[in-house]
């Protein structure tokens, strides 16, 4: 891809530098200590100066961050599908999208970040499909806990008792009780307070943004100091509480979207959050997965990368007929881009979704298959194939063993009710769309 070039990476930089301070303590040589301060002394200088490089002005001026400043360069789209809440329907395709995120995600997290040749060798060892058809038999290292909360093995088709923990689970659940403890009208600073009320531990863009709030940060700031996460694919897996409170209204969906994902992301980090929602959002009215990923580019600027790149995932979707051929071609694309990005995780989850057509198994089985942040990209495709087709869409052995307990890590929130979050979802739906 035209837009990146990235360096040669410093492989294992300090594990070398250390491993040579070791030897030559070994060794009885002077003048060690002094040698590694001189190093870092010399590596921080070159990293502020790395981080001084100014950016690309004109790219600068076609990614904003400011809402209004993201509205004024969206293309031409429809804003809202829905102005009253067709409830029956809609509670039918709310808990096809949780059921369908949370199978999604339950089925990639114990693979996580795999490579495909380490997912078929151990299908290959369990005797289980691949691409999967149903949850994995087995789990590597059963007994370590995943978010310091659920076993590995929970994770399995035998040893699951309710949706075990994952992240891409409890910020569905942390949206809802934003939404509830705030208002539709929540703000930043909401975001902010719900945070450090909520959450015990965060990684990635997530994790700085949550030691700076900790630290005296305000909410506004907290993406942009020590953050060189902010376009990773964090915000992007917040998407769906935004898109069920405002479903068939993808232009609120996303505002939503933006106000949370900015607390810590920037740029194609907060479009692929905004993205993602619109989607969603837009497949409850539509009810056709297709439609819906075409629908979510009116709300994102029409020049940024992520939109650039959904549009490439979309021309040649025809072309990409399974999860190899999808990996291979977003490997030579975004050859360097970390495996945890928006950008490249965005476009496998678009061919997730056309590969799948109206085949769920399918839909999540090769997305899953093809690797990357694989949890989830499953769950999103998961839950816009959801949000289109309704529960009934879903075979049941993804969701015999759901037996209505969703589990979280969220501070004082130990485990939800499936069906209690369908109720509520709907309270929240029913109240976006009469508040306006």
């Amino acid at each position: 891809m035209s837009n990146y070039n990235y360096p040669e990476p410093l492989e294992d930089l300090d594990r070398t530098i250390n491993l040579w301070a070791q030897l030559k303590t070994e060794t009885g040589a002077d003048g060690i200590a002094d040698k590694v301060a001189e190093i870092k002394s010399l590596i921080a200088e070159k990293l502020a100066e790395l981080r001084a490089l100014p950016d690309d002005p004109a790219l600068r001026a076609a990614e904003p961050d400011d809402l209004p400043g993201i509205r004024a360069l969206r293309p031409d789209g429809a804003r809202r599908y829905w102005t009253e809440l067709p409830r029956e329907t809609f509670r039918d395709r709310l808990a096809g999208a949780l059921m369908g995120r949370f199978a999604g995600c339950v089925l990639g997290s114990i693979v996580e970040c795999w490579e495909i040749e380490k997912m078929e060798r151990w299908a290959a060892y369990l005797g289980d499909a691949f691409p999967p058809a149903d949850y994995w038999s087995e789990a590597e290292r059963p007994q370590d806990l995943k978010y310091r909360t659920s076993l590995r093995e929970t994770f399995t088709r035998s040893k699951m008792d309710g949706v075990p923990t994952d992240d891409d689970i409890i910020y569905t659940q942390l949206g809802m009780l934003i939404l509830e403890d705030y208002g539709p009208d929540f703000s930043l600073d909401d975001v902010g307070a719900a945070w450090r009320k909520y959450l015990p531990h965060a990684a990635t863009a997530e994790g700085v943004a949550l030691r700076n709030l900790h630290a005296g940060l305000p909410p506004a700031q907290a993406a942009a100091v020590d953050n060189p996460f902010m376009f990773w694919i964090g915000a992007d897996i917040r998407s769906d509480p935004w898109a069920y409170a405002a479903p068939g209204w993808p232009e609120k969906a996303a505002e939503f979207a933006w106000r949370d994902a900015s607390i810590s992301h920037r740029r194609n980090g907060i479009y692929g959050a905004m993205y993602f929602s619109a989607v969603i959002s837009a497949a409850f009215a539509l009810a056709d997965p297709l439609k819906a990923l075409e629908a979510g580019l009116a709300e994102i600027p029409a020049d940024c990368l992520l939109a650039r790149e959904v549009r490439w995932a979309l021309d040649t979707a025809g072309d990409i007929k399974d999860f190899r051929e999808a990996r291979e071609a977003v490997d030579s694309r975004y050859a360097g881009m970390h495996r945890i990005h928006t950008i490249n995780n965005a476009a496998l989850t678009v061919w997730g979704l056309t590969i799948g057509g109206d085949d769920y198994s399918k839909v999540i089985g090769e997305t899953v298959a093809m690797g990357l942040d694989n949890d989830c990209t499953a769950a999103t495709a998961g839950s816009v194939f959801g949000a289109a087709y309704g529960k009934d869409a879903i075979p049941e052995h993804w969701t015999r063993n759901f037996n209505n307990k969703v589990y979280s890590y969220i501070i004082g929130k130990p485990q939800f009710a499936l069906d209690d979050m369908v109720d509520r979802f709907t309270a929240l739906a029913q109240q976006v769309l009469a508040g306006d």
